[in-house]
Formats: structure tokens, C-alpha cells, sequence
């Protein structure tokens, strides 16, 4: 199967040194400060640039939904990008809501939180069937361990993001992109000829930044079309909108570990609760009681050993038939009903037990 593109750098760019007077980097360093001591909760959101996050000492719980005001002039699609999440997530957690004119004043929901992917949390984590990328960087011994998460386009189907580990292995600024065979083909089709070659510039589907993988020909880049962010669209490749790719650029160092896993199905726990999370698969799996088993199983791994209290599989099975990427606290399981007193058996034999009224007879004889 192709993959999403081939790409050669054209030409490279070294970021500009800017000096700072030292009143500038002093303050600087002391709003640093002030960000690091403060971030000392796991919904801290206001001290942490958006989708950054500490790691929770114990639980996979990060963030909080909010609410938003749409402003006259920005689309669903606008709000979604300034807040950090795609478009398939901004969707189902606001149905009702136009995608192309929310209206002036109108109440967004931004679905901030989420649960940690079970799987090691080092390096890059890139769950498909939840659109979004996870990142944890490396960290000093005085800095808070953190986690960055980001909205992501992945593969449309027939050019599925293949899944497993590899790792970075090389960094790319203003890459080229030479269309592979497929897209010449389709091109072709159409009455059109691709070009040859993309050179670095607006019309460069790779945007201005490129990761390169081990998985030969695949790459996490930025993009020309924001609005695909959140959505099956690529041919394999990962996209990110241009801003968080280049925010990502220069931390990750070659030989990062990436691990690409298809994860419909997220449960852990935060304070003593349990809660599950689910999307829709990206292809026919096994439903219900399959995914339903799951479920329960990535809660007892992520209970560090404890003896799980029963829990309201009722509900659970709801959350897990109808994934909306919500964060569902599980109730525990309801207490029995009281089994009932018995009744006095009021006399009337066999018939009275079998269920048959005295009126029943009384009604054959007239």
C-alpha cells in the first residue's frame, strides 16, 4: 500500500536568535517560575499553555470541559483549533450547533478532558480512533512531568496510519513534496497533471514542518487545509495544525519513540472513581461484549492491584454501545431490591394458582 508522500528538504532554515534586554528576560524567567509553582493540580488549565498538562501522580484523568461563547465572525471549526481540539471531537460535543455559523453568543462546549492512553507514557502516543496525539517529553528533575496532547488527521480508508512502534528519525523544515504515484494517477484521471514536484510554500500539503518516522514514507507534519485536523483525510500520514507541530519541532529529538495504537476503547481512574471513555471504531470490530470486556479489563490493569468494587455494568455497557468520546464516571452497581414478603395464598385451589379467577368461571356458566 502507498504511502501518504515522498518529500526531500529543499531548502533549511535556522531559527533567529533574538536578544532580550535583561529587565525582558528576567521578567520572562519569573512568569516561568511563577507558571511552574502553580501547576500543581491535574486541571491547573489556566497555568499550562492549552493541552499541556502535569501528569497525574496517581489516575489517568487530565483536563476539564468548559464552555465558550461563539464570537460573530468564527465558525465551529475556529473555535476548535483556538481551544485545541479537531473537528470529529468540536462535532459530537456540540450536535445541535452549525459548523459554519455557530452565531454570535452561542454556547460551545470544548471537550477538554480525557483519559491517558494504556499504554507506557513515554515518548509519542498516537491513538487513531481517537484523532490525537500524546506526547512526554523528557524532563528535568526540577520540572513537573507533563503531558502534550494535540488534535491530529490521520489515513482516510485505503490509506490507513499503519499502527505499531517505530521512532523519529529525522526533522525537516520547509520540506518538499513529490506527489507519490496515486496521486498522479487520480490527477491523471481527472484530466489533470500533477506536478513533479511541491516546493516549500503555501500550496505544500507537509506545511512548513516535518517529522519523519521509521515506518518508511510516513511522516507527522503540519498542513495547507487546517480544517482537515480532527478527520480521516490523509493518505497515512499524520497531520497537526501547523501551529502545534512547530511548537512540538524543536523538543522532540531524533530516536523519540513514537507508538501508533488503535484504542477505541480508554478506562482508568481518578480519585477512587472509575471512568471509561469510547469513540467509534475505525473499522468492524467485535461490539458489545467483546469491547464491554475490555473495558473491564483496562480498569482492573489501571487499579494498581486493588480489589475492584462491582460496578453498574448496565451503564458501562450504555457508554461502551454509544461512544461519543465523553469521560463517564461509572456509578457502582445498584443495591438489590428487597425481595418481597410473601403473600397469604387466598383460598381457591388449583385454579387460583395456576392464575385463573373465580369471575373467569363465573363468566362460563352464564
Amino acid at each position: 500500500m502507498e504511502h501518504c508522500s515522498t518529500f526531500l528538504p529543499l531548502t533549511g532554515s535556522m531559527a533567529n536568535m533574538h536578544a532580550f534586554s535583561a529587565s525582558r528576560l528576567w521578567f520572562l524567567l519569573s512568569v516561568a517560575t511563577v507558571l511552574l509553582i502553580g501547576a500543581v493540580s491535574v486541571h491547573a488549565d489556566d497555568d499550562w499553555p492549552r493541552g499541556h498538562y502535569p501528569l497525574p501522580e496517581e489516575g489517568d484523568l487530565i483536563g476539564e470541559d468548559y464552555t465558550v461563547e461563539a464570537r460573530a465572525d468564527e465558525t465551529l471549526l475556529d473555535i476548535a483549533r483556538r481551544h485545541n481540539v479537531g473537528y470529529e471531537e468540536i462535532r459530537r460535543a456540540n450536535p445541535e450547533v452549525s459548523v459554519w455559523m455557530p452565531g454570535e453568543g452561542t454556547e460551545v462546549v470544548i471537550p477538554a478532558q480525557r483519559l491517558l492512553p494504556p499504554v507506557p507514557r513515554e515518548g509519542i502516543v498516537i491513538n487513531v480512533a481517537e484523532l490525537r496525539l500524546y506526547y512526554y517529553p523528557e524532563v528535568e528533575e526540577d520540572e513537573i512531568p507533563r503531558v502534550e496532547t494535540y488534535p491530529i488527521g490521520i489515513g482516510r480508508e485505503g490509506f490507513d496510519t499503519p499502527l505499531g512502534k517505530t521512532e523519529t528519525t529525522m526533522r525537516i523544515e520547509n520540506p518538499a513534496w513529490y506527489p507519490p504515484e496515486s496521486v498522479r494517477e487520480e490527477a491523471e484521471a481527472r484530466g489533470e497533471e500533477a506536478p513533479r514536484v511541491v516546493p516549500p510554500g503555501p500550496d505544500n500539503p507537509l506545511g512548513d514542518h516535518a517529522i519523519l518516522l521509521g515506518f518508511d514514507g510516513y511522516l507527522i507534519h503540519g498542513t495547507n487545509r487546517p480544517d482537515g485536523i480532527g478527520m480521516r483525510a490523509s493518505r497515512g500520514c499524520i497531520r497537526m495544525f501547523p501551529e502545534d507541530i512547530e511548537s512540538m519541532f524543536e523538543q522532540i529529538p531524533v530516536g523519540t519513540q513514537v507508538n501508533i495504537i488503535d484504542q477505541p476503547i480508554k478506562a482508568g481512574w481518578y480519585e477512587g472513581t472509575p471512568y471509561v471513555q469510547a469513540y467509534e471504531p475505525l473499522a468492524e470490530q467485535d461490539e458489545g461484549m467483546a469491547l464491554l470486556l475490555e473495558a473491564l479489563t483496562l480498569l482492573g490493569q489501571s487499579a494498581g492491584g486493588e480489589a475492584m468494587a462491582a460496578l453498574d455494568y448496565e451503564q458501562l455497557r450504555s457508554v461502551v454501545d454509544a461512544p461519543d468520546g465523553q469521560v463517564v464516571a461509572i456509578r457502582p452497581a445498584p443495591e438489590p431490591e428487597p425481595e418481597p414478603e410473601p403473600q397469604p395464598q387466598e383460598p381457591g385451589g388449583l385454579y387460583e394458582y395456576l392464575g385463573l379467577k373465580r369471575g373467569f368461571f363465573d363468566a362460563l356458566k352464564t
